[in-house]
């Protein structure tokens, strides 16, 4: 590796290498196209990031609207927090990194590209929209990139992925990284990697096993209180709701039981939900309220506590959210509320996932809400 890289790696405290990293750099770094199935959280921005900066030419800053490295993301949340790993990496061996995503204003990113862009961090629509402008030429990218896979494809993004792979020379580097291959991404590995290695970080037990689960039956009329409860028993909350007008309203009603939470969904302006991001993963904002969309992507440690607010859809949804908690080897509860309708759909979802819990009736007045982990649901009476 590059003593410069080495450097800078070092200064942010880093100097050993997550499962992942040490898997893949050094096929990566041979130029191998590589295949890592990893989940979020396990240090898979490095596994790129580093063979990526390192394989670049030097020296080719202010190539006008030429990149030679892309990497794809599924979510504006995602390309910044790639961005805010990789961006002092980049400067330390010289090149300049550019990110590139929707729902902000086009001009500062179109004078970022003129100015010149080694790589750029990238969602696939503002990507399409700033090729077809003429803004960017991606005939000279040479090492790319493709994080959350499987995000994209759950948010159907794959054609307009196809579409920028297609523009892309034949003879590239390709890594692709996803929580996990089946589908849509297997279509893409066979399609776009040339002879791939394949490396998969195997945790020493299930992902669900990680964590303290938790099925509380609750009443509606009773049911923010339950949230606020829990919340105010730990430093960092992640609130999981369906909707995004239900994440509007959840968070009135926290703020009205003094919880200081914020929202996070497509529909609040970008410098918002930018603000709540930093808040949160500064420490400043203890609890989140987020839609699935919006949550896909966000990279936080040391969240203590995830809360369905909604059941999820399936046993797939439930990991997705519950993975924000118990990452690199840290402990996390995980809690879903159940109303009185809904313990079908969340028996099915504990059947898929193997886990045996029973559904304990609690309301917001009960003491065992300010340390869910402290206690035994198998040893008090089902709901």
């Amino acid at each position: 590796m590059l003593p410069s890289l080495v450097d800078a790696l070092a200064e942010g405290d880093i100097t050993h290498p997550f499962p992942i990293q040490a898997l893949t750099i050094a096929d990566a770094l041979a130029g191998r196209d590589v295949c890592g199935k990893a989940k979020t959280g396990s240090g898979k921005t490095l596994a790129f990031g580093i063979p990526l900066l390192q394989s670049l030419p030097a020296g080719t800053t202010g190539s006008r609207r030429s990149p030679r490295g892309l990497v794809l993301v599924p979510t504006r949340e995602l390309a910044r927090q790639v961005a805010d790993v990789l961006t002092p990496l980049a400067e330390a061996v010289g090149h300049r990194l550019v990110t590139c995503y929707g729902g902000t204003g086009m001009d500062a990113q179109l004078r970022d590209l003129a100015a010149g862009a080694d790589v750029v961090v990238a969602t696939p629509g503002r990507l399409i929209d700033l090729c077809q402008r003429g803004a960017v030429d991606l005939s000279r990218i040479e090492v790319t990139v493709l994080d959350e896979a499987d995000r994209m494809a759950d948010m159907g993004f794959m054609p307009q992925v196809e579409w920028l792979l297609r523009h892309l020379v034949a003879r590239r580097q390709t890594m692709l990284f996803s929580a996990t291959l089946d589908s849509d991404v297997d279509r893409l590995v066979r399609n776009e990697l040339s002879d791939p290695v394949y490396h998969e970080v195997v945790s020493e037990t299930p992902t669900v096993s990680a964590m303290a689960h938790r099925f509380l039956q609750v009443h509606q009329m009773d049911k923010v209180r339950v949230v606020a409860s829990i919340c105010r028993g730990a430093q960092r909350t992640i609130v999981f709701v369906r909707t995004k007008r239900g994440a509007d309203r959840l968070t009135a009603a926290l703020r009205a039981e003094g919880i200081n939470a914020r929202a996070i969904h497509g529909d609040l302006r970008q410098q918002i939900r930018e603000r709540a991001l930093r808040q949160f993963a500064e420490g400043r904002l203890p609890v989140l309220v987020a839609t699935d969309v919006a949550a896909r992507g966000i990279d936080v440690d040391d969240i203590d506590v995830v809360v369905h607010f909604d059941p999820p859809e399936d046993h797939k949804g439930y990991l997705h959210r519950s993975g924000r908690t118990a990452r690199a080897g840290r402990q996390g509860l995980v809690v879903t509320l159940v109303l009185w309708n809904e313990h079908r759909d969340v028996e099915r979802i504990q059947k898929r996932l193997g886990l045996a819990q029973p559904v304990v009736e609690m309301f917001s007045n009960d003491p065992r809400l300010a340390d869910l982990s402290g206690w035994d649901p198998a040893s008090v009476s089902v709901a």
